[in-house]
């Protein structure tokens, strides 16, 4: 005769659904903690001037200067697609000259900055995670340390000010090369005039315009390098891990940018109008 099976009581079953929810909630919000511990680490290394300043220059122009055909390849198309978009979306409805003004103000405010964001965040963040991810699982890095280098100094912050630095500067052309497409094909396409063109993007232009886009791009450009150079440090498992980390900088990077133009809107865009 088989002894009856006791239930498992209330508590026990409480306790594993909290554990569970516990385990869950840490996974979560552990890798919150040791990203803002190692942006904590980033901002106290920029006080040694001496490791980071020398390189600088050259991440600047690996990161921004080389980037610049990317950014205004991405440019040039959207810029024309914009003009079209605008004159299809408005027709007759409203005077010609406000293709002008659709152009200006989606390219310089958003498209501009978001686009070649992302398409960076491609270049760079691959780049950055690779290149750590690389001398991680050599010992290089570990080199660097037995040299008395300070990694964060040496290595992430030249990465992370060369990328708020430059990534403004591929955003800028990039808005001066949309704005040019969309008059060009305005010109050929629409048989809008440049005069009409030109009231268009003068008649709502505000300064404020080209300083949200460029404040925007540089959060985007330090946050790039962040996630790239931290997916980078923690590489581990040869090529396989180099390669995941690369991935994990794209994906992560990507995602970031879209959550800070969700933070810039609310923060700067909230209750203003035309003026």
């Amino acid at each position: 005769m088989t002894m009856p099976v006791e239930p498992v009581g209330i508590a026990d079953r409480l306790h594993e659904r909290i554990s569970a929810l516990g385990g869950v909630t840490r996974r979560l919000i552990e890798p919150v903690g040791t990203g803002a511990r190692f942006v904590r680490e980033v901002l106290r290394a920029t006080k040694d001037t001496k490791q980071w300043l020398p390189e600088f220059s050259t991440h600047a122009r690996i990161l921004g200067v080389e980037s610049l055909p990317i950014g205004v390849f991405i440019a040039l198309f959207t810029g024309i697609v914009l003009a079209l978009l605008a004159s299809y979306s408005v027709g007759d409805l409203v005077p010609p000259y406000f293709v002008g003004t659709l152009v200006q103000k989606t390219v310089v405010l958003e498209l501009a900055p978001v686009l070649t964001g992302l398409a960076l965040a491609g270049r760079v963040g691959a780049n950055i995670a690779a290149e750590l991810g690389t001398m991680r699982v050599t010992e290089q890095i570990d080199a660097l340390e037995t040299l008395t280098f300070d990694p964060m100094s040496h290595l992430v912050v030249p990465r992370v000010v060369a990328s708020a630095v430059m990534f403004p500067v591929v955003v800028g052309m990039a808005m001066l090369v949309g704005l040019l497409s969309g008059w060009v094909a305005s010109l050929v396409l629409l048989d809008i005039s440049t005069p009409q063109f030109l009231k268009g993007v003068r008649l709502f232009f505000q300064p404020f315009d080209v300083r949200y886009g460029l404040v925007k791009s540089a959060s985007f450009g330090a946050a790039v390098a962040l996630i790239g150079c931290r997916a980078g440090l923690n590489t581990q498992g040869g090529a396989q891990g180099v390669g995941r980390s690369a991935t994990r900088a794209v994906v992560i990077s990507a995602v970031m940018i879209l959550v800070l133009d969700a933070f810039w809107a609310m923060v700067w865009l909230t209750g203003r109008s035309l003026r």
